[in-house]
Parts: C-alpha cells; structure tokens; sequence
C-alpha cells in the first residue's frame, strides 16, 4: 500500500504540471473570463462568411470548446489558437465545394485583445485573407509564443522588427503571401531566436537584406530555412557559414547564378536542398556527392547543360530527385538503377534520349517517375515490362508524356494496381485502349491524347473506378460509344476526346452517371438531334461540342443552363434559333451555324465572342449601346459574315477592352465613327462591307495595332499619312478595292514590321515609291518564332486575312504569320518598277499589274530569292526578261502578259514550266511559246550581233525548211493522185463511176 501512495505521488507531481489537453475543450476545464472576453473582441474584427466561428458566442460560456481554441488541461488558460481554414478541396471538387471553402476563409483584421492571451504559445492564422494589411506589430508583445504562422494570409508591407522579440519561438513562417511582404533594410530582427528550428520567408521580397546568410547562418537550433521566391541575386559565398543543425534548405525560385554557391557543400548535414528555378549553368557540380546523407535534391528549371552525372546515381539515400527543365542530354546511365531508395524521379523536360535502362527494375520503392518532355524512344510494351519488374505494385504516377513512344498499349497495364496518374500524351502509340484499364481502382487521371490509338473504346470498364480526369484526344478512336463505358465512371470531372471519329447516340432520357465540369467532344457525331443529356451536368463549366454533326434547333433551357459555364463552343454545327440571352462566362463560340434575329446580349464578364458565319441581323445599336449589365470586359469580338446593316453605332467608349474587332463580311454603311478610334485594337477588319467616307483621325489612337483591314468598302480620299506615323508593330495592311487616291505617301515605309501590304484596286497614282526598301519585315525571311499576328485565345486561330496570291484569292490562318506581300494592282501608278524593290528579299508575292508603269523589269529582279508569285501584267514594260528570273526556285505563278518584252524567255527549268498565257501579249519567243518568232513576236532591230543574231539567223532558216518541205509534200500528194487522171482516159472514167456509186 505504501508503494502505490509513493507511486501516486511521484506521478501526480511529474505528470500533473504538464497536464495539457489535446482536444478543443475539456469538461473538466473552464476558460479564464479575461481572455474568453479577448477572443469575443478578436472575432469582432472577423470577417466570419461561413460562419465557422458560431461556437464563439456570448452564450457560450467555455471558450476551451470553441472551434479552434486549445486550453491548458490544467489552469484553463488559451495556449493554443489555430484558425487556418479546412483543407482545400481537390482539384476537381464541384462548385458547391469550392463555395465552401472560400467563404471559410477569414477576413477582416486581428484586434489587440490577443495581447490578454498571456499564456499563448501556439497562433495559426495561416491561409486566411487579411486583404493585404500590414503584420500587427504588437505580435512582437506575445512573447510567450512558440509557434507563429501567418503563411499565405495576405499580409503586406513592412515585416515588423517588433517580432524580433520572440526569443522563445521555435517556428516562424510568413511565407506564402504573394510577394507583398518585403523586408526594407536587413534581418538583424532574426538574430535574437536562440531556439528557432523552423523558418520560412518564401515570397518575401529580402533583395535589400544583403545579409541574409550571415544572419540565418547564426541562429544556432536552425533545421529548416526556406527562402524560396524572395529575388535573391547574390552568392555571398566568402561568408563563412555555420548552418551547424541545418538539415532542409530552400533556396528556389531566386536568381542565383551562374554557379551553385560553394558554401553549400560544407553543410554535410542536409537532408533536403531545393535550389530549383534558379539561373544555374554548365555541369552539375560532383560536390554534392560530398553531402552523403541527402535524401532530396531538386535542381530543377536551370540551365545545366551536360549529361547526367554517373556520380548522381551514388547517392544511395536519395529517395526523391528531380532534374527536369534543364538541358540535360545524353542517354540515361545503367547505374540510375543504383538509387534503390528513391521513391520520385523526375527527369522530364530535358533533351535525353535512348530508351530505358533496364536496370530501372532495381527501384523497388519507385513511386512517382516522370520522364515527360524528352526525345526517348521505345516500344511502349518494353517501357510497361521494366516498370513492373520494378514495381507495379507500388508505383503510383507515371508520366512519359511528348517522347517518341511507339507500340502498343498491353493488358499488362491492368497490373499497376495503385497507379493514381497515368500520362502517356504526345506520342506515337497505337492499337487499342486496353480493357484492363478498369482494373486500376485507383487510376484518378489518365491522359493518352494525341497519340494514334485506334479501334473502339471498350463497351465497358470492369470495376468502378476512381476516374476524375480522363483525355483521349486527337487520336484515331473510331465507332460508337456504349453508355456502359460511362457506367463505371460515376466520380469523373474532365471528359476530353475531341478529335476523335466517335459517335454517341443517347436517348432522351439517358442521365450520365457523373458530374462533369468540362466535356470535350468536338469532332464526335453526336447529332442530329440536340443531346439532351447534357441538361444534366450541374457542375458544367466547359463545354465543347463543336464540329459534332448536330443539325437541330437549340432548346429554350440550354441558354438558361449556360449560366455557370466558362467556356462554351458549339461551333461548326447547323444549329438554329433566336438567343435572347446568353449567360455564358469568359469564352462563347457560336461560328458557323444559322443562328438568327438580332445578336444576343451578353455577360460584363465574356472575354472571347465569336459570332462570324451564322445569319445574325439587325443593327448593332442594340446590342452595343443598349449595354446596362456593367462594364464589359470584352476583348475580342468576331461578327465576321453575318446579316447585320445600318451605320456603325457611335458608342464604343463603355467597351474600352476590346482589342480584337472583326465585322467584315457584312452590310453596314456610313462612316467610322470617332468613339471606334478610341478603343486601343491590336486587330481591326471592318472587310466587305459599304462603308464611305474618309478614315477619322481618332484612329491614330491605336499604337499598338497589328492589323487594319478595311478593304472592299467604299472609302475615298487621299491615304493617310499617319499610318506610318502612328502604327509602328503594324504588320498587316489592306486598303483593297476602295477609291483611294492620290500617291501613295512615303510615310508607309516608316512601317517597318509590315509583312502584308494591299492597296490593290483603288484610283492612286503617281510612282511606287523607292523607299518601300525600308519594309524591313519584307527584306528578311519570315520568322514565325516572332509573329505577332499568330494570335490564339484557347487554342483558336482568331486571325485570317484575304489575299491575292498566285492569281487567286486565297484565305490564310494558320500560316499568315509566314507570309509576305505587296499589293498595288489595278491603280493608275506611272514610272518605272523601283530597282530598290529588289533589296526586299524576304518578298514572295509581288503584284503590280494592271497600272500604266513603264521601263524595264529591274535587272536584278533575281535578288527577291523568296518570290513565290510575280504579276506585273498590263503595264507597259519594254526591253528583255531579265536573266535573273530564272533565279527565282521558288517561283510558281507568273504573268508577264500584255506589256512590251522582247527577246527570248531565259532558259530555265523555272520559266519554261509556265504556260504560254505568262508571256502572251509580248514579242517574245522561245519555249514555253514556241521555238521560232512569228511576224508579231519579231525579234527588235537593235538585238542583231552576238548570240541573238545567230539565234535569229537559225530562227529564219528552220521556218524555211519548213515551208519547203510542205511545198515538196504538196506536189507529191496532189500529182501522185490526180497526175494519172490526166494521162489515161480509162483511169478517169473508172475513178468518177466509182465516186458516183458511193
């Protein structure tokens, strides 16, 4: 008995003092008054719109039971405050739970009355928005504190020095708040915690802090330092350092460079180094090996630039190591098979090449590989067999992603059983999507798209699955899709198979067994019929089933249905009906069906609106000045081959952020009004319509225009001279079949990035002017690394352009970017043709027909090396063809017709393969005409000596013999007929009796 007292006793007194709870609130316990009072003052400072701080009430009493609030088990005093928001929900959580957890974030300010909480040690207001207010600098008065995280919370400004007087903290984290923190001088402040084992400034601008090695490395119980993201840019590397406990270092996403800093490698008690999105170059240093004890290493977005290290794979404790985003190249080593440890490997976005080393079969405790973005070739077969020797049943993330797979896709996929993500896009596998993929329980994503799969898509996956992600895009699936492939899929988020020869025919009444937030099915056949089946997708935010064979009219709820939609195309279909309303976010392509009425009124929020080809009409008032939803946000606006008339509204001030307008292909007249000009466009195609009236000034308001294409109106007057004043990145103009005249102005050539120049088929006159040498974008070939006019919004070419090329009218998108050509047909221009013309050596298409210029072809016309189409017919241009056209490989449409040449075509494979139609109208002679000159084509008097006198010599002779053999041939045949009709009386008579009978 006595020694169960003595027990007792020793445990009451180790035990009782430390007597601390561990759960929020304790029946046994009863909060102080003072600080349950502080906490109802700090909450009145909060922003609480989830209410997730109800059980913070005056009712209620003990405050050791409010959500968040830690009390000590034994005095009742507040020692612990953790106010982070729940977890974040998943990638592809629904809306509803999006909604959740932004409204659980906290708001407002944190008031003084924490300063009551005198036993605190623990304060968690991580994750939290306090809109950007400064760190209160009376924290610096809690000195109780252990734990301070005020990470990702919105905190701006100035650190407070004042937190320097926490000389008990063990942890300290301001990470995370968007670079709006920053430190103005230098973390002296640091210097006093003793006990700090955690420290994260990550995105805290400390670039003015030049002593921040010399600090950190001096705080003696420092584990843990992460600076990543904070514009470092110094490699202090004669400081001495003394990081003596330091085991994890973060020093990613500064501007370290070129080399990792020495003094790195002194610290052989790292655990963990990150040094990734730095500027690092050459090889990578063999110091590291020196540091036996690493476990990660992450290299990551630099510029190494060597082979992988066989060195690297000495490091037998690392268990994740990551090199992607370099330039590394080479084949992978045999002894990568050494690091039986690792559990992640990322070697993605490099420049290596070969196949797979077998001896990956040795990482037995692989879990996560990626290999992505790299120039690897193999069957994908042999790729799946070495990774299940290794393990299959445990490797959980493989990407091979944009590498030169090739082969099959096996059943022996079914075996990696706790595979979560699957990406194997951008290669050249074929065959079938195996059955076995619903073995995997716990596949989440899988991406095979862009590939050459082929065949059907399985009728069923066996086992329900974990799918959220799924992408079998732009490969060559084919045949119709079962509703039982759908069956198993009941957790799926993403659905992408644009692309793709699939059909899907689902009745009226077929409900999805999942909630979908984006459906891409261009491509499909899912018509005639509108699919119904859609109205059932509640969590619907991207929608793509464009170019799907639907021939219907849209249904009333559908527009209602859009409203949580950001991106909607049903383009390319031949859907019908009026839109009232369209509530669709962001993106909204409706092109090429037959929608009609007037246009639509639309969301403040639609960015992207591509109307072109349906049957819209009416005028644009409505739908431009009648706007009272809000400041629109819209930036590019396509009503390109509607019905729409009347004059061009004069309220375009309300949609300052268009930047992208095309209205061409209509019927709207009048004049452009000011408001337009005030805008800022980079593109502009106000094309085909029956526009008049001069070009307003306030168009020079748009510097930054890339494109004016105002072609085929009724415009008149002289061509502004600001144009090439005002336009500097102007690279497309078309001033095409209006009536401009006057000369064309020298400020043109002040536009020194055109590549497109058409002022064909207007009244100008005067000469070509000489400085169009200037067009330097003309001179070069074209780069389409750095074309501006290459313009996407989500992957949709929104810019094509009508030209005259090769004698026709073509359109071009996609490649407009490599275009370049000049335009001044059908005018009255007078001169000669600029031998400056010829320094524009980028120029494939050159069209000057149909004027009255004069002169010889320029002599070194040959200098255009990219000419693709040379039109200079209906001029009056005398003299020979210039020898060094038959320079010109490129060339493939030309047309000399109906000017004054003479002489003979140069021989070259190139000019003779054009039709005779290039040459006719001239005096010319030679193939592809004919060999000799008729009277017509007679070869100039001055051209008489020299080869072309022979020439014409042997002309005349051939033509001789010629006419003297037909002469010969003649008399033969006639007199070898009729000869003996004439000697013999009984031949005559016999002969005339045998053609009367006949």
């Amino acid at each position: 008995m006595r020694g169960f007292t003595l027990f007792f006793m020793a445990f009451i007194t180790i035990f009782a003092p430390t007597g601390i709870t561990f759960c929020e609130g304790n029946p046994r316990v009863v909060c102080i008054e003072s600080e349950r009072q502080a906490l109802l003052n700090f909450k009145q400072d909060i922003i609480d719109r989830s209410n997730r701080l109800s059980s913070w009430s005056k009712n209620g009493e003990d405050c050791c039971k409010w959500l968040g609030v830690y009390c000590d088990n034994i005095t009742g005093h507040v020692y612990k405050l953790d106010l982070k928001p729940p977890s974040s929900p998943p990638v592809y959580a629904s809306d509803a739970e999006f909604g959740v957890y932004w409204r659980s974030i906290l708001r407002g300010k944190i008031n003084p009355s924490l300063l009551s909480l005198n036993h605190l040690v623990h304060l968690d207001l991580s994750h939290n928005n306090f809109g950007g207010t400064l760190i209160p600098s009376f924290l610096g008065s809690m000195e109780s504190l252990t734990f301070l995280d005020l990470s990702d919370a919105h905190f701006g400004g100035v650190i407070p020095h004042q937190l320097g007087n926490l000389s008990k903290l063990q942890h300290l984290n301001l990470g995370g708040n968007s670079n709006k923190l920053f430190e103005a001088k230098n973390l002296q402040w640091l210097s006093g915690f003793s006990s700090l084992e955690f420290l994260d400034l990550s995105q805290v601008d400390v670039s003015k802090a030049i002593d921040w090695l010399q600090v950190t490395s001096k705080l003696p119980s420092l584990k843990e330092l992460h600076l990543s993201a904070c514009s470092l840019d110094d490699d202090p590397s004669s400081t001495m350092v003394n990081y003596s406990s330091l085991s994890v270092l973060d020093l990613s996403n500064n501007y370290l460079s070129p080399s990792v800093p020495v003094w790195i490698f002194s610290l052989h008690s790292l655990v963990s180094i990150d040094l990734s999105g730095n500027a690092f170059e050459g090889v990578i240093p063999s110091s590291f090996q020196n540091i036996s004890s690493l476990k990660s290493l992450d290299l990551s977005t630099n510029s190494f630039n060597s082979s992988l290290p066989v060195w690297l794979f000495s490091l037998n404790h690392l268990e994740f190591l990551s090199l992607s985003s370099n330039l590394l190249q080479g084949k992978i080593p045999d002894s990568i098979g050494n690091l039986s440890s690792m559990k992640t490997l990322d070697l993605s976005a490099n420049q290596l090449e070969g196949t797979l080393p077998i001896s990956l079969e040795n990482l037995s405790n692989l879990r996560k590989l990626d290999f992505s973005n790299n120039k690897l070739h193999q069957d994908i077969s042999e790729t799946l067999k070495i990774l299940f020797i290794c393990c299959s049943d445990k490797l959980e993330s493989l990407n091979l992603a944009n590498n030169n797979l090739s082969g099959h896709l096996t059943d022996q996929l079914g075996h990696f059983i706790s595979l979560s993500y699957l990406i194997l896009s951008q290669n050249s596998i074929s065959g079938l999507i195996p059955v076995s993929l619903g073995n995997l329980s716990s596949l989440q994503y899988i991406d095979v798209s862009d590939n050459q799969l082929d065949g059907n898509l399985p009728e069923h996956l066996e086992n329900p699955m974990n799918l959220e992600y799924m992408n079998i895009a732009y490969n060559l699936l084919e045949g119709a899709v079962s509703k039982g492939f759908f069956s198993s899929l009941k957790r799926l988020r993403v659905f992408k198979a644009s692309q793709n020869k699939l059909k899907f025919e689902a009745n009226s009444n077929w409900i999805p067994p999942f909630q979908c937030q984006t459906i891409e099915l261009s491509y499909w056949f899912l018509g005639p019929k509108f699919p119904t089946w859609i109205q059932f997708q509640k969590d619907l935010s991207t929608l793509d089933i464009s170019s799907a064979g639907i021939a219907d009219v849209v249904p009333s709820w559908f527009w209602n249905f859009t409203s949580k939609m950001v991106s909607l195309n049903i383009s390319h279909n031949q859907l019908e009906g009026e839109i009232p309303f369209l509530s669709a976010h962001k993106l909204v392509d409706l092109r090429s069906n037959r929608f009609s009425g007037p246009l639509p009124r639309i969301l403040p929020d639609v960015a992207t609106l591509f109307f072109s080809n349906n049957s819209f009409s009416g005028s644009l008032s409505s739908f431009l000045c009648d706007y009272k939803l809000g400041e629109p946000k819209l930036f590019l606006l396509q009503l390109e081959t509607n019905l729409l008339s009347g004059e061009i509204p004069d309220c375009w001030l309300p949609w300052q952020s268009i930047r992208v307008l095309n209205m061409g292909n209509n019927n709207l007249t009048g004049k452009i009004p000011d408001s337009l000009g005030y805008l800022g466009f980079m593109f502009l195609n106000l094309r085909n319509n029956k526009l008049t009236g001069e070009l307003p000034l306030t168009l020079q308001n748009n510097s930054d225009l890339f494109m004016l294409d105002i072609g085929e109106n009724q415009f008149n007057g002289n061509i502004p001279k600001w144009i090439g004043k005002t336009f500097p990145n102007l690279v497309i103009l078309s001033l095409r079949s209006n009536s401009f005249n006057g000369h064309i102005p020298d400020e043109l050539c002040e536009l020194s990035s055109l590549q497109i120049l058409d002022l064909g088929v207007n009244n100008l006159s005067g000469e070509i002017p000489t400085c169009f040498q200037n067009l330097t974008a003309m001179a070069t070939k074209p780069d389409d690394t750095d074309a501006v006019i290459d313009y996407f919004v989500d992957g949709e070419f929104i810019r094509n352009e009508l030209l005259v090329m090769k004698g026709r009218v073509r359109e071009y998108s996609t490649i407009l970017s490599l275009v370049t050509t000049m335009d001044l047909s059908n005018n009255n221009l007078i001169g000669n043709i600029p031998k400056e013309l010829t320094n524009l050596a980028g120029l494939q298409s050159l069209n000057l027909s149909g004027n009255s210029l004069r002169g010889n072809i320029p002599v070194r016309i040959g200098d255009i090396k990219m000419l693709e189409s040379l039109d200079v017919s209906r001029n009056h241009l005398s003299g020979s063809i210039p020898e060094s056209l038959s320079n010109l490989n490129f060339l493939s449409h030309l047309n000399l017709s109906y000017n004054d040449l003479r002489g003979r075509i140069p021989s070259s494979t190139q000019l003779q393969s054009f039709d005779k139609f290039s040459y006719i109208g001239n005096q010319l002679f030679g193939p592809p005409i004919n060999e000799n000159c008729s009277k017509k084509a007679e070869t100039p008097q001055n051209v008489v000596n020299g080869s072309h006198g022979n020439e014409e010599s042997e002309g005349w002779l051939e033509k001789y013999m010629i006419y003297v053999s037909v002469a010969v041939g003649f008399l033969v045949g006639f007199w070898g007929v009729i000869g003996p009709l004439f000697l013999s009386e009984s031949w005559a008579l016999a002969y005339f009796a045998k053609v009367e009978a006949i």
